[in-house]
């Protein structure tokens, strides 16, 4: 009798996993996802950028997986006719002040072998990006932007014609993890799965919980937020401008992208969310902020972090403090060229007891049951590489058995 896996989440991660078990045709595999359509989620509200691997520790599996996904990812869209646009990124540093922190970017993208990366003076920026300003930077031609909405709708087709299930609208309420099945209750129906696989972003603490799992790491939600620029001013960049990040906080600032479909996106800043899916100010869960609250690693990540998350919340809540974090990398910007918000997406930042943040992916297993705990950007590159990684590492299912 063939195996019966179940994954609970179905954003890209959960998907790509889902569509790498039915490819080896050996397993009765069902996706359960709560919302009434895929990528409903951190898939669907980010900003479409294929990393290329500049930033990651390298060996990490960030830096592996993203490397690997990167190309995995170029050869799907290629594949199923979607589009894949190799726009190219700029990580420009705006002050000498900032050329070690870019030298860093630099050594580590070299060690990751990011593909035709090189330093740029400030004269050869321009080249790339006539209207950019700073001093120097460094230069990915291979950095892409995609619709990875798309590429999950395409990727539960996959999984549905493969002979697998994909059930929308089934929130997950219990998973009994006992004895020598994992049974999962939704208020529709209780499946009883041989192996469970958690992809569940948001949700994914509550429901590691319900597993029996270490509440630690829990979740903390911080919501990024972008304006869109104005259709007749965005000529004023080409491709993609990031800040050199600060290597202090996970996030990298607020940049610019030309998305897949041409449209010009500034951000996204990063504040604290005061609900799990809280896509505006105006979405407030008082459980899920006082959980934030009451973590024990909250008063350290405060003491840290608090003239950072001071300044992102002034630059939501007042446009021109936003608009200056962002002229400073196009000097040319009129605060008019913001036209409207464009909506926000929510990250799923894993944080220790300690107040650490995850860098890392984190998966765990106990028992019958594999957890993403961690799989923040760029784990919508690093998909189908992670959905290979679980299968080999935590599910023994080894590359080679997989169809072509």
């Amino acid at each position: 009798m063939a195996a019966r896996i179940g994954i609970i989440g179905g954003g890209i991660v959960g998907m790509a996993i889902a569509r790498a078990l039915v490819r080896t045709g050996d397993f009765h595999v069902t996706v359960l996802e709560k919302e009434h359509r895929v990528a409903a989620h951190q898939t669907g509200h980010n900003s479409g950028v294929v990393h290329a691997g500049l930033y990651y520790q390298p060996g990490s599996l960030k830096a592996v997986l993203c490397a690997r996904g990167r190309a995995l990812t170029r050869d799907f869209c290629r594949d199923k006719g979607l589009p894949y646009r190799e726009l190219g990124k700029l990580v420009v540093a705006v002050t000498e002040a900032e050329l070690p922190r870019l030298a860093e970017i630099e050594r580590r993208a070299r060690e990751n072998r990011v593909p035709d990366m090189r330093r740029l003076t400030r004269a050869e920026l321009r080249e790339v990006e006539p209207h950019a300003a700073g001093v120097a930077a460094v230069h990915s031609p291979h950095t892409a932007v995609v619709d990875y909405a798309a590429i999950t709708e395409a990727m539960a087709q996959d999984v549905r014609s493969g002979g697998g299930s994909v059930l929308l609208g089934q929130e997950v309420t219990a998973v009994n993890n006992a004895g020598g099945a994992v049974h999962v209750s939704t208020p529709a129906a209780t499946h009883i799965f041989d192996r469970l696989v958690v992809c569940a972003g948001l949700q994914s603490d509550v429901v590691a919980r319900m597993v029996g799992a270490s509440p630690s790491p829990a979740i903390l939600p911080f919501r990024g937020e972008y304006w869109v620029m104005a259709a007749a001013r965005s000529h004023l960049v080409r491709g993609m401008i990031y800040p050199v990040p600060d290597p202090r906080f996970p996030f990298l600032g607020v940049h610019f992208t030309r998305g897949v479909y041409d449209d010009v996106h500034v951000g996204p800043n990063a504040v604290p969310a005061l609900a799990r899916e809280g896509y505006s100010w105006a979405k407030v869960s008082l459980p899920d902020t006082l959980a934030s609250l009451r973590w024990p690693g909250a008063p350290a990540l405060a003491r840290q972090h608090w003239r950072m998350g001071a300044r992102e919340i002034s630059a939501s809540l007042l446009k021109p403090l936003y608009f200056r974090q962002a002229r400073q990398f196009l000097p040319e910007l009129q605060p008019g060229d913001l036209a409207r918000k464009a909506g926000a997406g929510v990250r799923a930042q894993a944080w220790a007891a300690d107040g650490s943040l995850l860098d890392d992916f984190a998966v765990d297993r106990l028992g019958a049951v594999t957890l993403l705990r961690n799989a923040p950007s760029p784990a919508a590159t690093s998909a189908l590489a992670i959905a290979d990684y679980v299968l080999e590492h935590h599910l023994q299912i080894a590359p080679h058995q997989l169809r072509s």
